[in-house]
C-alpha cells in the first residue's frame, strides 16, 4: 500500500503539470465559444421560460438536481430581483428570444405588485409563493434586498423603456436614502423594521446573529445597484452615493492585507473574534472570516463603479482591486487544480492565513472567472499570471462545477463535495445571476480582444 501511495504521489504532479500545460495553450477564441455555448444551452435554456411562475407571478426558484420544481417555493426579494435582472440583460443580448423580455416584465410586476410594501414603502424580504409576507419580524426589510430590487428595475427599464420600472427604482433609492442611509458614518444600515426604522442591536440578540450590524455584503451590492441605477438616472444624489460607497469600501472596509472585513458596528469598526479561542472563532465564523469570493467580486464591482463615475486613469481603485485578487490567489487558491476556497482566517499571533472551509462554491468561481480575466487584461505581464489562472479556473469549472447532463452549475465543486451532484440545483440563494453575469462579461472581453488581434 505504501508503495502504491508513493507511486501515485510521484505521478500525480506530472499529470497535473501536463494538464496545466494543455490548459495554458487554450486560445481565447476557443474559450469564448465554449462559454457562449454553455451560457445558452447549460444555463439560460434550463431556467427560462420554465421558472416563470404563470400562476402567482414572479419566478419559481427551487429545483432538484435534474430541474424539477420542488418545495413550497417561497419568494425571496433577492432571487426575484436577480431573475428579473438576468432576463432583462438576456433580452438585450438575445433579442430573438422574446420570452426573456416577457419574463423580466413578469418579474417587475411581481416586485411592484406583491413585494413592495404599499403602506410603508420598501420591499419585503420574503413572501410565500402566493405573496403573503413571511419575512423575519425582527428585520422584515433589508438594504441588501432593496439594493437588488434597484439593480433589477434599472436593468429592466434599460431594455424595456418602461417608465414605471424606473419610477419604482427611484422610489426605492429614496426610501433607502430616508431610512437606511447613515449621514454621520456613511454607508447604509442593513436591517430595517417594516416602517423603515433601523433595527438597533442590543443584548437580546445572540452573539452569532448578524442583525443590527453593518456589513460588507450589502455595501458591495449597494455599490453595484447604484452603478446600474446611475446608468439610467444620472441624478446628482445617485452619483454622490455611488462615489460614497466606492470610497467607503475601497478606503475603509478593505484591510491592509487586501481582504474585506465582514461585519461592522455603526461607526464601521470591524467585528473581530481573533482574540477569542479557536472554538469561539469557529462558532462565530459567519461574522468574521476571509471570504475569497467576495474579495474577487468586489475588485470587479469597484472598477465597474469607477468606470461609471467617469474616473479616468483611476490607478488607486485598480491597485486596490489587484491587491484583493492577489491576496485571494496567494491564500485561497487551490494550486493543484484551481478554484477559490470558501473561507480563511488569520488566527491570533499568526500572519499566515488558515483555510477553515475548503469547499469551492459556485458563485465564487463565477466571480473569479470575471475578475481574473479583467486583471489579465489590465496586467498582461504580471507575475501573478492572471490569464493562466483564468484558464485554469475555466477548466476547473467545466470539470467540477458545470452539470453537462442536467444543466446549470453544482452549488459546490465536486472535487471537494461529490455529494452535491444530486443536491438542489436552484434555491432562493442560487439562481442565474452570478454565473450569467460572469460568463457574459468574459465573452464580451474575450471577443473584444479577439477583434483587436
Amino acid at each position: 500500500m505504501k508503495r502504491i501511495i508513493f507511486i501515485v504521489s510521484m505521478i500525480l504532479p506530472v499529470i497535473v503539470s501536463a494538464q496545466q500545460s494543455t490548459v495554458a495553450k487554450t486560445s481565447r477564441r476557443q474559450i469564448a465559444a465554449e462559454m457562449k455555448k454553455s451560457v445558452t444551452t447549460e444555463l439560460l435554456d434550463k431556467w427560462y421560460p420554465q421558472c416563470v411562475d404563470s400562476l402567482y407571478g414572479g419566478f419559481i426558484s427551487t429545483y432538484t438536481y435534474d430541474f424539477k420544481p420542488t418545495g413550497p417555493q417561497d419568494k425571496f426579494v433577492v432571487t426575484q430581483a436577480r431573475h428579473t435582472w438576468t432576463t432583462a440583460k438576456a433580452a438585450g443580448i438575445y433579442p430573438g428570444k422574446k420570452y426573456f423580455l416577457k419574463a423580466s416584465e413578469n418579474g417587475f410586476h411581481f416586485l411592484r405588485d406583491v413585494m413592495w410594501d404599499k403602506q410603508y414603502g420598501g420591499f419585503y424580504n420574503l413572501v410565500t409563493r402566493e405573496g403573503k409576507d413571511k419575512s423575519n419580524p425582527l428585520a422584515p426589510k433589508e438594504a441588501y434586498g432593496n439594493a437588488f430590487a434597484i439593480y433589477a428595475l434599472s436593468a429592466y427599464y434599460k431594455v424595456s423603456h418602461d417608465t414605471g420600472a424606473l419610477s419604482l427604482a427611484k422610489q426605492t433609492f429614496m426610501w433607502l436614502e430616508k431610512n437606511s442611509h447613515d449621514p454621520v458614518y456613511k454607508g447604509y444600515y442593513q436591517h430595517l423594521k417594516r416602517d423603515g426604522s433601523i433595527v438597533i442591536r442590543d443584548a437580546s440578540f445572540p452573539s452569532t446573529s448578524d442583525i443590527g450590524y453593518k456589513d460588507q455584503n450589502s455595501s458591495i451590492h449597494l455599490l453595484e445597484a447604484f452603478t446600474e441605477l446611475y446608468s439610467v438616472w444620472p441624478e446628482p444624489l445617485v452619483k454622490e452615493r455611488l462615489q460614497e460607497m466606492l470610497l467607503l469600501i475601497r478606503d475603509k472596509l478593505i484591510t491592509s492585507k487586501g481582504y474585506l472585513n465582514m461585519f461592522f458596528t455603526a461607526d464601521w469598526t470591524p467585528l473581530s473574534f481573533r482574540d477569542s479561542s479557536k472554538a469561539v472563532i469557529l462558532q462565530h465564523k459567519y461574522l468574521d472570516h476571509v471570504s475569497f469570493g467576495h474579495d474577487v467580486e468586489t475588485a470587479y464591482l469597484m472598477l465597474e463603479a469607477s468606470h461609471a463615475l467617469g474616473w479616468k486613469n483611476d490607478t488607486v481603485t485598480l491597485i486596490a482591486g489587484k491587491r484583493m485578487v492577489d491576496h485571494s490567489l496567494r491564500n485561497g487558491w487551490d494550486k493543484a487544480i484551481g478554484g477559490f476556497y470558501d473561507e480563511g482566517y488569520y488566527f491570533k499571533n499568526s500572519d499566515t492565513l488558515s483555510i477553515i472551509f475548503d469547499s469551492k462554491n459556485w458563485w465564487a468561481q463565477a466571480e473569479g472567472l470575471n475578475t481574473l480575466l479583467l486583471m489579465a487584461d489590465h496586467f498582461p505581464g504580471d507575475a501573478m499570471q492572471y490569464e493562466l489562472k483564468f484558464k485554469q479556473l475555466w477548466n476547473y469549472v467545466q470539470t467540477y462545477m458545470i452539470d453537462h447532463v442536467n444543466g446549470d452549475w453544482y452549488e459546490e465543486g465536486l472535487d471537494k463535495e461529490p455529494q452535491r451532484k444530486t443536491a438542489l440545483k436552484g434555491h432562493i440563494w442560487k439562481g442565474t445571476y452570478h454565473n450569467f453575469r460572469a460568463l457574459n462579461n468574459c465573452i464580451q472581453r474575450l471577443q473584444a480582444v479577439k477583434k483587436q488581434e
